[in-house]
């Protein structure tokens, strides 16, 4: 019997694929573990859903966790009229969301993954639990205006890419995750790039209407910009945020442990 109980809780943590699809692309996606809450990690800018590998296997102990890759992104398929847009990332989301059979979800969004989340609880309010923001912005008031996007075409938009991704970096991120980073993020195609560059500082998302599902941002401890707390509750009325010390833009790659007991301690109070 012991044999059996093992192959019991094994198949518990067994990463399944999906098939979902939007627009006739293939939408790359795993759902791992159980519980009552599913967890739906959506990554940033030219990342993919190995962003969250030190999240995974520690979430999925108490929740159903499902990450994907957004369109253009990893292993899913990218717009045949190249056009990227909040909409189609957030369309993904639901389309996931959908083949996995998850009523309601907790969305985790980091960097560009923050507008998707917030994108999507506009779309889709009755399927989220609650958002949780990691160094990216869900208020989109005035997000980006008098930002000029960088020429991305080329071998100077590839030099442009690098310098932009190497300033997510602090002293202490470890050259080893800061190359599997640079590796991850370069080896997205110019067209995504661009697109959903474009995307995130579309005008048509700066909307000031209010979400009033609980929302936490978990900003990077080097952040000189983080927002004021009371100015986003006039759009974000249950939001909380926070800040991880000695973390560069990638939190939840530097600082797992940090990371990860945030998030559980977040979700687990959506049930209380």
């Amino acid at each position: 019997m012991r044999w059996l109980l093992a192959a019991v809780l094994a198949l518990a943590f067994v990463s399944v694929a999906s098939a979902a699809s939007v627009d006739g692309m293939r939408i790359h996606s795993a759902s791992t573990g159980s519980g009552k809450a599913t967890v739906v990690l959506v990554h940033g800018w030219t990342c993919d859903s190995s962003s969250w590998d030190g999240q995974v296997p520690v979430l999925a102990k108490h929740y159903r966790v499902i990450t994907l890759d957004l369109p253009g992104h990893g292993r899913s398929g990218a717009p045949k009229d190249g056009k990227f847009s909040m909409d189609l990332f957030a369309r993904a989301v639901e389309a996931v969301r959908a083949e996995a059979h998850a009523d309601k979800i907790v969305l985790v969004g980091h960097s560009m993954g923050a507008p998707v989340i917030r994108q999507y609880a506009r779309l889709y309010p009755k399927h989220v639990a609650g958002l949780v923001a990691v160094d990216g912005p869900l208020d989109m008031r005035g997000f980006g205006e008098g930002f000029k996007l960088p020429s991305l075409t080329g071998p100077d938009g590839l030099k442009t890419r690098e310098g932009m991704i190497r300033g997510m970096f602090t002293p202490q991120t470890p050259p080893a995750l800061q190359q599997k980073i640079l590796d991850m993020m370069l080896k997205a195609p110019e067209a995504t790039a661009i697109g959903a560059m474009g995307a995130m500082f579309d005008p048509s998302i700066r909307k000031s209407d209010v979400t009033s599902m609980p929302s936490l941002a978990i900003w990077a401890g080097t952040n000189p910009q983080v927002p004021n707390a009371d100015d986003i509750k006039k759009v974000l009325p249950n939001y909380s945020q926070t800040q991880v010390a000695g973390t560069g833009h990638f939190v939840m790659m530097e600082k797992p442990d940090e990371f990860n007991q945030l998030v559980t301690s977040f979700v687990d109070g959506l049930a209380n």
